[in-house]
């Protein structure tokens, strides 16, 4: 039964890999899903202990983190206003309604829109978009790494059955 419970965990170890580069699937959340559930199935003694687990825990907030920060810095780095970059964070919150098209495009209409209310050009609104987008890829980015390090820090820890 061992054998079935890590068969599962690598399974939902693949989708959470995938799901840190499709922003419809929380990739972090079901890595640490992954954890806790092979915890509570194989046993403690034979799984991840509990600074392990917090730790785990702690990276999923941090790559949750990463989603508003990327586009903020993004907007800022290209000399968006303060409108900008409160507008690609707004635009960020209310693409997650919209799919994996407007995971992308929410931030940057949003950092447009807000250059646009800050009574910026069409050009500066442009490159504060094109920073919103830069730092989403950075976000995506962030958050395949950081899903990297978690799955090897449960490998590390956690005793092979093989």
């Amino acid at each position: 039964m061992e054998f079935f419970w890590w068969f599962f965990t690598i399974v939902l170890f693949a989708v959470g890999l995938i799901g840190t580069v499709v922003p419809a699937l929380p990739g972090t959340t079901i890595i640490l899903a992954a954890a806790i559930i092979h915890r509570a199935m194989v046993g403690a003694e034979k799984s991840i202990g509990w600074k392990t687990m917090i730790i785990l825990v702690l990276l999923t907030l941090v790559s949750y983190v990463f989603d508003f920060v990327g586009s903020y810095l993004g907007t800022k780095y290209f000399g968006a206003t303060k409108w900008g970059a409160f507008g690609a964070i707004l635009g960020a919150l209310i693409g997650l309604f919209f799919g994996i098209i407007g995971l992308f495009a929410g931030p940057v209409i949003g950092a447009v829109a807000g250059e646009f209310i800050a009574g910026k050009r069409m050009i500066d609104a442009g490159r504060a978009g094109w920073g919103s987008l830069l730092g989403n890829l950075g976000a995506t980015t962030g958050r395949l790494v950081i899903a990297l390090v978690m799955i090897t820090i449960f490998l590390v820890n956690v005793p092979s059955p093989f």
